[in-house]
């Protein structure tokens, strides 16, 4: 496009404005679409990111810890528990060992049982918190050993827990980013159907403007300018009163979990202002499209 057409586009031209309607069907069915795609937008990006925290936190949180369990009668339990934490203790790759108390097993199982619960009524075995090293500990080598001297640990690397909720999690990740792309499809599609709109209910003044001289190139921009800005400032209008009831939902919280992370975070408050960007470049290449093929019809 030359420069005079993108000066054009930018700072309009009245007496090719005048081509467009300026309010009317179209141009509110324009920036009610734009508007309302960008606002669900926000949220599915806002869903997307949410989703890429959760997982690199159940990653990181899950990868470096285990656990074993001392399922043990309870005039043994206290002998193999000390047996364990001494294979434990000479365990390459293992950074720390620890018994947890009754106080915490209590507290694990409180949101089940209620903070009434006596453990000593129930056959609960004894847990084992380990956290590994970088490099990680050879997790069949560790469960020879305990199998031959501990018989009643049970080692759980947390692998069966931790892959399915990243993938769930990633999962989600990419069901917010597919979002994103249909709203944007959605976009150009309500875009593409008032423009068709405009130039068919234009059509007698696009045959006058023809015959006084003006070019195709020259109607098609009237076109492609007035509806860019249409969904432009319809989005923007959707992103940030998207963006305030984002800003609305509550803060993450470890207890309530993955609902209440769904805000933006740092610089990712930045993403959302370019969805109305991004709806304009839609705009405007829908419109292009129609623009010329409804021009080329109409000749």
């Amino acid at each position: 496009m030359r420069l005079v057409d993108v000066k054009r586009l930018v700072f309009g031209d009245r007496q090719a404005d005048k081509v467009v309607p300026p309010s009317g069907f179209t141009a509110q069915l324009t920036v009610f679409a734009a508007g309302a795609m960008a606002f669900l937008a926000v949220f599915a990006l806002a869903l997307s990111l949410a989703s890429g925290r959760l997982a690199a936190r159940w990653g990181d949180e899950l990868a470096q810890s285990s656990t074993i369990r001392i399922v043990a009668p309870m005039d043994q339990r206290a002998a193999q528990t000390e047996a364990a934490l001494g294979i434990l203790e000479t365990t390459a790759g293992v950074a720390f060992a620890r018994a947890l108390g009754e106080d915490e097993q209590q507290a694990l199982l409180a949101p089940w049982f209620g903070t009434e619960l006596d453990l000593r009524a129930l056959p609960v075995p004894q847990l084992i918190e380990i956290i590994e090293e970088d490099s990680g500990f050879d997790a069949a080598g560790l469960r020879l050993r305990l199998a031959a001297e501990v018989p009643g640990a049970i080692l759980d690397d947390h692998s069966q827990w931790r892959a399915p909720l990243v993938d769930a999690a990633n999962r989600l990740r990419l069901l917010g980013w597919i979002s994103a792309g249909l709203l944007g499809a959605s976009v150009a599609a309500m875009v593409t159907l008032a423009a068709h709109a405009a130039l068919a209910a234009n059509a007698q003044v696009i045959a006058v403007l023809r015959l006084v001289g003006a070019t195709d190139r020259y109607i098609a921009q009237a076109f492609i300018r007035r509806f860019t800005l249409r969904a432009f400032g319809g989005a923007m209008v959707g992103a940030v009163v998207a963006m305030a009831m984002v800003a609305l939902l509550p803060d993450a919280s470890e207890r309530a979990g993955f609902l209440t992370g769904l805000s933006f975070q740092g610089w990712h408050w930045f993403l959302p202002f370019l969805i109305p960007l991004l709806s304009a470049v839609v705009a405007f290449l829908a419109t292009s499209a129609a623009a010329n093929r409804t021009l080329k019809r109409l000749a």
